[in-house]
Formats: C-alpha cells, sequence, structure tokens
C-alpha cells in the first residue's frame, strides 16, 4: 500500500466505478452462466442411470451456480440505483449468503473432484469397488454443511449502517470492520488456502505419475492436463484475486478510521471491485468442468466428432459422392 500518507479525515469512497461497472457484468454472468449451467446439469442428469462418483460433485456445483445466479438480478437493481436496496435486510444477507455459498461450495467441489481424479489415476488399485455413489452423496453433504459451518457468521455482520440505511454491504458496516476482518482472514485460510494446497498437491502428482508411465491411455492424459488448465483458470482469475483484495480493502477501511489516508486505497478499493466481479464468473466458467470431467459427455462428442470426419472426408471424395449417387439411384423405389 505504496503512497503519500496523510493523517485526518480521509476522502469518502466514489461509488462511479461500481455503479457502471458491475450492473453490465452481473448481466452479462447471469445469461451466460444460467444457460451453461442448465444445459450441464442436462447433460448430466440425462445419463443419470450412469450416473459417476464425480457427476455426483459436478451435480451439486451446478446447483451452486443457480443458486447463487439467481440472486444477480437483484445486485444488477441495487448496484444500477447507485447502491439503495429496496428488498429489506434480511433478504440482502440471504444474498450475500447465496454468493458465499456458491464461492466456496465451487471451492469445495471441485477439490472433491480434484481428490477423486488422483485416486483413480494414481492409487487405482486401492479404490477399484471401495468408492460408491453414496460415498459421494455422503461427500457432498458434508461439502455442503463445512460450507455453511464457516459462512454462516457472515449472517450476524450488519449489511448497513446508520450513515447508509439502503446499503447492503458485501463485507459488513465500518462498526464492525475490525471484527469483520480477522473472521475474514480465517475463512480465507480454510474455505479457500487450504483446499488451494490439496488441488495444487493432487494435480501435482498427477502429472509426475502421467508424465512418468509410458503405457497411460492419451485421451486420460489430455483430458487431466485440460482439468488443471482450467483449475489453474479459475483459481488464477477467479479466486485468487478476490480474497486478497478482500482482505486488504478491508485493512484499508481499518485505516481510515484509524486517519490513516493513502492514495493508494482507491486503487485497492477498485482492485476489490474487480475481484468480486472475477469471482462471480466462476459461475460460468465452472461448467467447462462438465465437458473435460464428465466421461459420457466426452465419449457422445468424441463420437459425433468421429462421425462427422469420416463424412466430411468420405464425401470430399468425388469418386464416393459417385457411389452414394449410384447407392441412391439403386436404392430409389420404381
Amino acid at each position: 500500500m505504496s503512497g503519500n500518507v496523510t493523517h485526518g479525515s480521509c476522502e469518502g469512497i466514489n461509488l462511479n466505478f461500481t455503479h457502471s461497472f458491475l450492473p453490465p457484468v452481473f448481466v452479462t454472468v447471469f445469461v451466460v452462466g444460467t444457460l451453461s449451467n442448465i444445459w450441464g446439469l442436462r447433460s448430466v442428469c440425462s445419463s443419470w442411470k450412469n450416473i459417476g462418483n464425480i457427476n455426483i460433485f459436478m451435480l451439486n456445483l451446478g446447483v451452486a451456480d443457480l443458486l447463487y445466479l439467481f440472486t444477480l438480478p437483484f445486485l444488477v437493481h441495487y448496484y444500477a440505483r447507485n447502491s439503495h436496496w429496496q428488498f429489506g435486510s434480511t433478504f440482502c444477507k440471504v444474498n450475500r449468503f447465496c454468493f458465499n455459498l456458491n464461492l466456496y461450495g465451487s471451492i469445495g467441489f471441485l477439490t472433491c473432484i480434484s481428490i477423486y481424479r488422483y485416486l483413480g489415476i494414481v492409487h487405482p488399485m486401492r479404490v477399484m469397488g471401495k468408492i460408491s455413489s453414496r460415498h459421494s452423496v455422503a461427500i457432498s453433504a458434508m461439502v455442503w454443511l463445512l460450507v455453511i459451518i464457516q459462512i454462516l457468521p457472515d449472517m450476524f455482520f450488519d449489511k448497513n449502517d446508520l450513515n447508509s440505511p439502503h446499503s447492503c454491504f458485501d463485507t459488513t458496516s465500518n462498526d464492525l470492520i475490525s471484527h469483520y476482518l480477522p473472521y475474514s482472514i480465517g475463512w480465507t485460510v480454510t474455505g479457500f488456502a487450504v483446499p488451494l494446497v490439496i488441488i495444487l498437491v493432487c494435480y501435482g502428482h498427477i502429472v509426475v505419475v502421467l508424465a512418468r508411465k509410458a503405457n497411460v491411455n492419451p485421451v486420460l492424459k489430455q483430458r487431466c492436463l485440460k482439468l488443471v488448465v482450467i483449475l489453474v483458470i479459475l483459481f488464477s482469475i477467479c479466486f485468487i484475486p478476490y480474497h486478497v483484495f478482500r482482505n486488504v480493502n478491508l485493512k484499508t477501511r481499518i485505516l481510515k478510521q484509524n486517519g490513516i489516508c493513502r492514495a493508494s486505497f482507491r486503487d485497492i478499493y477498485i482492485a476489490h471491485q474487480v475481484g468480486r466481479c472475477l469471482a462471480c464468473l466462476n459461475s460460468a466458467i465452472n461448467p467447462l468442468i462438465y465437458i473435460v470431467g464428465n466421461d459420457d459427455f466426452l465419449t457422445k462428442l468424441q463420437q459425433l466428432s468421429q462421425r462427422a470426419r469420416l463424412s466430411l472426408g468420405f464425401t470430399k471424395n468425388p469418386w464416393n459422392r459417385v457411389r452414394i449417387h449410384r447407392r441412391e439411384l439403386t436404392s430409389a423405389p420404381t
């Protein structure tokens, strides 16, 4: 937080950037995320009889995304009306609760998917026949429970104050900010940092194993590498900036209360708002996991691709077109 330091009363936050930047981003995420998640859930449910352990986590991932996406229209209305919340303080807390439920639920289920991929590739003989769909359902319920326990204290922090009675803060009021920061840091460690370490260890070991084994199916190698890339994108773009700048922005608010002002505080606030937008993008990016992780969907996609290539290669040959024409003539009714 470099910049000139001044003491005394600090300037108020300029919300023009927030009011002009957040609504169009939320609208875009709502449209793209809703369509892609419905499509993804449909692909999972269409193969429900053959649903695998990972598909159960994908189903929960889609439910968490839709739960958050349906709250976005209210936030668009809120920021488009210059941060004027008209739906009551209780629903404000519910709205923020759904965002956190989606964010940390997504991280939890992505962690479960990573662990299952790790066990299936690195220790296939140890887990073969020992992990059933019931285990996946029980683990999913445990993930929901742990996430709710983590974010439930957020419901007890005020989302407005006397100076802004119609606000709906994403964190809390200035009166409680000194108590909220330690909670936010602990929340970041348990809900984000620990799962990040688990995912890095799992996929780091997977990459090493795939690189050493020459007899591994090349399709499996490619699929795992794609999943690693998607998860790196998710954590690098969506999750890391949000958690870093959320806590840094909370610290700047405490410094302001103590009369310490820096020119960089405005940039930190803007970075926090951008981080919030990037965090909500995970609801639109998560459906990529359906493509890479859903075995049934990948099989159908590969079959369609092969048929298309064969058909295209067959009809491009003029002699093949002659054969097709002759076949149509000979099979035509007389």
